[in-house]
């Protein structure tokens, strides 16, 4: 049961983007091609992929941004497990290596995420793992939820 966490580099970027969803889950997450582009615009975010037995199996992005709230806050802004890896369990196995990441890394008391409020999936696994709404909604009118540590 071995769980790695890469960063995104020019020698699994191909990997990372032949990475794929299921088509009813297509309108509740960017594409990997989507989120790098975005990191690039944006260097708070941290492209990783999520390796299971070594072999690629998912995508997140994540990262700290300073501005927001009191303190800042520790974003889990993307998630996905490849289409033909879902429904093995790895969603709830790399989602709590993410978060000891995440904590780890950023020393922080809380993780924050948006969701799109009719992705059911998703919904439950983050609440299986004690993502609460917060009343907040982004600019894009997901829902927010946090997780304290």
């Amino acid at each position: 049961m071995t769980v790695i966490i890469n960063e995104v580099t020019k020698d699994n970027i191909n990997d990372i983007l032949k990475l794929r969803i299921n088509e009813k889950q297509q309108s509740f997450i960017e594409t990997p091609q989507q989120c790098l582009d975005e990191a690039k615009v944006c260097s708070n975010f941290q492209p990783v992929g999520l390796y299971w037995e070594k072999n690629l199996v998912g995508f997140a992005m994540y990262g700290f941004f300073p501005d927001e709230g009191i303190n800042g806050r520790v974003w889990l802004d993307r998630f996905l497990i490849d289409s033909k890896y879902q429904g093995l369990g790895l969603g709830s196995i790399m989602l709590s290596a993410l978060i000891q990441r995440l904590e780890q890394e950023y020393s922080c008391n809380e993780i924050y995420l948006s969701i799109i409020a009719d992705n059911q999936g998703a919904l439950h696994l983050y609440q299986k793992f004690g993502f609460k709404f917060n009343g907040e909604v982004d600019s894009n009118n997901e829902k927010l939820m946090v997780k304290s540590l």
